[in-house]
């Protein structure tokens, strides 16, 4: 099991109180399923708020909305591993609690079930993966379901979704 230091910032307080520590498990088997580290890792978790996702969204993908999830890697899959020592820093997911909040009950969908969700599919994004070609997407939802299902979370894509 790789080094991970993953910070989860709870920075709007509709969050539940105990949510960060509650994904730690989840970014840990996230990155064991998806990736071999040759190091320790570090990422950020914000929860947030439809504003600042909002903001982010316009600055850095000219999109002037809030979306449920953001992935900013700090590298690409083909730059160096960083120096000898020390962390490699994957990057920053983001969630907008209003956004995530409305979704999960239009889904009938826990809170907490469809933040993991959103969060492993954050966490795969800094890890490289995407879903803009068919054969990648099927292979995000592949691990994404498996890493759900070590959390006994249902099928985020199966018929009843």
């Amino acid at each position: 099991m790789a080094d991970i230091d993953a910070e989860v910032e709870r920075a709007d307080p509709r969050w539940p109180a105990d949510l960060p520590d509650r994904l730690q498990p989840l970014i840990a088997a996230a990155i064991g399923t998806a990736a071999s580290p040759d190091g320790p890792l570090e990422l950020s978790v914000v929860l947030a708020d439809d504003q600042t996702v909002r903001s982010l969204n316009r600055d850095y993908r000219d999109k002037d909305r809030p979306t449920n999830v953001l992935s900013f890697a700090l590298t690409e899959s083909d730059e160096p591993a960083g120096l000898p020592g020390q962390p490699i820093a994957l990057g920053d997911v983001l969630l907008a609690y209003e956004t995530v909040a409305s979704e999960a009950r239009q889904q009938n969908k826990s809170l907490q079930d469809h933040v993991f969700h959103l969060v492993a599919h954050g966490v795969l994004h800094l890890l490289g993966y995407d879903h803009q070609v068919e054969e990648d997407a099927r292979e995000m939802e592949r691990l994404e379901k498996a890493i759900l299902a070590e959390f006994a979370i249902a099928d985020p894509y199966g018929p009843d979704s």
